[in-house]
């Protein structure tokens, strides 16, 4: 049996969708890929990057308060989230301008790439 993601505490329907569209189904997948996957995931499949939806993810996994990050742990968290983002550059130029369901088809190979 399988929990929904919206179960983990901070994330709600529409990061559930965003983790739909990752091909991630379940609280115990978005778990055992950690924050740092899952956000490089959600990212590949046309996600905005927001620093604030990846410490909500953080901190949701950890089972406390979305606001509950702060000081070192929060710049230490930035550095992490920047690396996932750098790690990433190359999904987030080709999903620019893009809705999301472009991107995500376009992950999947489903429509045509724009010219540059």
């Amino acid at each position: 049996m399988s929990t929904p993601v919206s179960s983990i505490r901070n994330l709600g329907p529409a990061y559930e969708a965003s983790c739909k569209r990752a091909g991630i189904n379940s609280a115990e997948e978005l778990r055992a890929l950690g924050p740092d996957e899952t956000y490089s995931r959600l990212l590949a499949t046309g996600s905005t990057p927001h620093f604030i939806g990846y410490y909500v993810l953080v901190m949701g996994l950890q089972g406390r308060p979305w606001n509950d990050c702060k000081g070192k742990e929060k710049q230490e968290l930035r550095q992490r989230f920047d690396a996932i983002k750098a790690a990433n550059s190359k999904a987030l130029e080709k999903t620019k301008g893009r809705s999301q369901l472009e991107a995500a088809l376009d992950a999947i190979g489903v429509i045509e790439k724009r010219k540059a």
